[in-house]
C-alpha cells in the first residue's frame, strides 16, 4: 500500500492522498476560473482519477489543489492550481507550489510545464519561464462546448 505524502502547516495540511479531495468543492472551485469555466464535472473527476492531486486542507475543508500530469520520469505538467478566494494573500499557494515541486515522486524531472494568463510572478519564484523554444511545441485544443471565449484567449 501507497504511503501518501503530507505536509501540515497550523492548522493546513497539503495532502496527495486522493481519498480526501472533495470533488464537489472542486468542481466549484474550477467552475470560477478563466481555463476551466464549463468543463464539465465528470471531465474534472476523470482527470482528478488520472493525475497526481494537491489538496490543500484548513482542518479537513478543502481550500485549494494542484494538480500534476506526469510520467515521474521526465515530464509533468502543472495545472488546474488554486486556492479559494477566503484563503488568498496568505502565502498558501507559494507554500502549494513549494511542497508540489518538493514531492519526492517527481525530483530531478527534466522538464515541467504550466499555461497562466495571470500567475507569472509566482512561478518565476521558484524558477519557472517563458518556453525556452516555444516555436518547438504545438498543439491541439478542443474547448468544451459551453466555454466562454474569454477563456480561450489563454491559448489564443
Amino acid at each position: 500500500m501507497k504511503r501518501h505524502f503530507e505536509v501540515k502547516h497550523e492548522n493546513f495540511t497539503i495532502s496527495d492522498d486522493p481519498a480526501r479531495l472533495d470533488i464537489d468543492a472542486i468542481c466549484d472551485f474550477l467552475s470560477r476560473t478563466y481555463w476551466a469555466q464549463g468543463r464539465p464535472h465528470e471531465r474534472t473527476e476523470r482527470a482528478l482519477a488520472n493525475s497526481l492531486v494537491f489538496g490543500l486542507y484548513n482542518g479537513e475543508k478543502q481550500i485549494g489543489i494542484a494538480r500534476v500530469v506526469t510520467d515521474y520520469a521526465i515530464f509533468a505538467y502543472l495545472c488546474d492550481v488554486f486556492i479559494h478566494e477566503d484563503y488568498r494573500s496568505h502565502g498558501l499557494g507559494k507554500w502549494l507550489i513549494e511542497t508540489v515541486m518538493s514531492h519526492p515522486d517527481l525530483e530531478g524531472l527534466r522538464r515541467w510545464t504550466l499555461a497562466t494568463r495571470d500567475a507569472h510572478g509566482l512561478y518565476k519564484q521558484f524558477g519557472w519561464d517563458a518556453l525556452s523554444s516555444h516555436e518547438n511545441w504545438m498543439e491541439i485544443f478542443h474547448p468544451f462546448p459551453n466555454e466562454g471565449k474569454e477563456q480561450l484567449s489563454l491559448y489564443r
